[in-house]
């Protein structure tokens, strides 16, 4: 799929790190033989057959940029093969030609893990054409899914056979589960699922070597020594290339309510999140908190969006529960009406239809594409404890605003678990290329707040290319040497997704 294209792509800030990565591939062997390319290539037709080779530009270009276009690369050749014994036999070839892979899903990624450099030495294997659903067990609530199944495609099958797989976020239409396994994606329904790691049983992957791991256990209780999956889920494809995975599922709920809550500041946000842990348990599923400015956004460039509400107000939730208890929606009820008793709420609107359900949940997911069309935007995906959201947001607030003029704050997320998409967009008055330019300080700013508090820089997007130093400058030296030690067991000669993570 060819990603979007969008006002703030092509900054200039990201110019130097494909030049930086490129350097990077110079230390690896390589030969000057043209005749060596071409054996490769010739290898690779033979192993995944006609029309799982690319090579003519126009063919490769919508692999070698990241989605959101500020990263382009160039690679030999893009291969795309039908199972796991074709990527073992590519990946053996690839390694024996000393040449860099890059592994790719859907290419939806936001921070460049699935883009390679500019040195046009890689291989991108494409796990496209390995969208098969293998096996669906209803009495263990599994489902067997080869990496280039597309995330919806999944839940659906789930529903088909009467199960929920609970992994969702904006880009399910197109995002395919190895992405997922490689950056641990989280999505709305964290909060009582766990983000894909929680998801997920057992893995196939394919070593950097070429030999295949069959890890693709459905066992909930496996106490048999290190749990290996774990280091794959998360790697960003740097240690070895997932080709499917056991996944858990589970009942399907008959009931949902959905509420828009409107309030005064995210201090009462986190009040409210304790509330109704308390008083809905496991049954509540997402808690997203949103800012007034990006939802004008919303307003402003989405066309047929309705405001909930019949006031403005700073802040907002949208809650969401699932249960199979049809009374679920008048205990939402309920439960607002106390809170609006008590002052912590100050208004609120429950879906009384599926319809209704969906146009509350498309303003949230249209937040990240009206604040692209409003301008240059600069995006953080972090977490801290939730505890410290608030206060998160108070001192952002003023560090940045002091920092900038008119500089606009639009931050929304999964407060349920502490993670929120930070994003600033640029001043009204300003360009593109004005703001992009301030990246570096106002990266340094909020990271360094987000460390203060005890936070991470990147919550479920992952670090790619894009947030790699970001990473070595606040991790400790000593968990710096332990990714490095597991990189250099599993993958001593660098070749798989070099430049990512690390």
């Amino acid at each position: 799929m060819t990603p979007s294209q969008s006002s703030d792509f092509n900054a200039p800030e990201f110019a130097a790190v494909n030049t930086t990565l490129s350097s990077t591939f110079r230390t690896y062997p390589k030969s000057n033989r043209m005749s060596d390319y071409n054996s490769l290539l010739t290898q690779l037709f033979e192993i995944v057959g006609p029309g799982g080779v690319l090579t003519a530009a126009v063919d490769t270009a919508p692999y070698l940029t990241d989605w959101r276009r500020r990263l382009t690369g160039s690679a030999l050749c893009v291969v795309s093969p039908r199972d796991s014994a074709q990527v073992a036999a590519v990946v053996r070839a690839c390694a024996d030609a000393r040449l860099p892979m890059v592994p790719q899903g859907g290419n939806t990624g936001l921070c460049g893990g699935a883009t390679p450099d500019a040195s046009g030495r890689a291989v991108v294997i494409s796990l496209r054409r390995m969208n098969r659903v293998r096996a669906i067990d209803t009495d263990n609530n599994t489902i067997t899914v080869e990496a280039g199944c597309v995330l919806s495609e999944v839940q659906r099958a789930a529903q088909t056979a009467g199960r929920l797989f609970p992994l969702s976020l904006a880009a399910e239409g197109s995002c395919q589960i190895g992405g997922n396994l490689s950056t641990n994606a989280g999505g709305v329904h964290v909060m009582r699922y766990g983000n894909t790691r929680d998801l997920t049983l057992g893995l196939e992957v394919v070593l950097p070597d070429g030999r295949v791991w069959e890890g693709l256990r459905a066992l909930r209780k496996d106490n048999t020594g290190y749990d290996l999956k774990q280091l794959f889920i998360g790697a960003e494809g740097t240690l070895g290339l997932i080709t499917a995975a056991v996944l858990k599922l589970y009942p399907l709920p008959s009931a949902q309510a959905v509420a828009w809550i409107g309030l005064r500041n995210p201090g009462d946000a986190v009040v409210l999140l304790n509330a109704a842990q308390q008083r809905f348990g496991t049954r509540l599923t997402a808690f997203e908190l949103i800012s007034h400015t990006p939802l004008e956004f919303v307003f402003k460039h989405i066309p047929g969006c309705q405001r909930p509400l019949s006031q403005d107000l700073p802040w907002y939730v949208l809650l969401e529960l699932y249960d199979n208890d049809e009374s679920v929606r008048e205990q939402m009820v309920e439960f607002l009406a106390g809170e609006i008793d008590a002052a912590r709420v100050v208004d609120g609107a429950i879906a009384h239809s599926a319809e209704q359900v969906k146009r509350l949940w498309s303003l949230r997911e249209h937040l990240p594409e009206a604040q692209t069309r409003e301008g240059y935007s600069i995006k953080h995906d972090i977490s801290v404890p939730v505890s410290r959201v608030a206060e998160f947001i108070e001192r952002g607030k003023v560090l940045l605003e002091g920092m900038i003029d008119g500089i606009r704050l639009t931050p929304f997320g999964h407060l349920g678990d502490g993670n929120l998409h930070y994003n600033v967009s640029r001043p009204v008055y300003w360009t593109d290329t004005q703001f992009a330019a301030e990246t570096p300080r106002i990266n340094t700013v909020v990271h360094d707040l987000v460390h203060d508090l005890g936070g991470s820089v990147s919550a479920e997007h992952g670090l790619g290319q894009v947030k790699r130093d970001e990473a070595r400058r606040y991790k400790s030296e000593v968990e710096m040497d332990l990714m490095r030690a597991v990189k250099r067991a599993l993958d001593p000669a660098g070749l798989m997704n070099p430049g990512k993570v690390l």
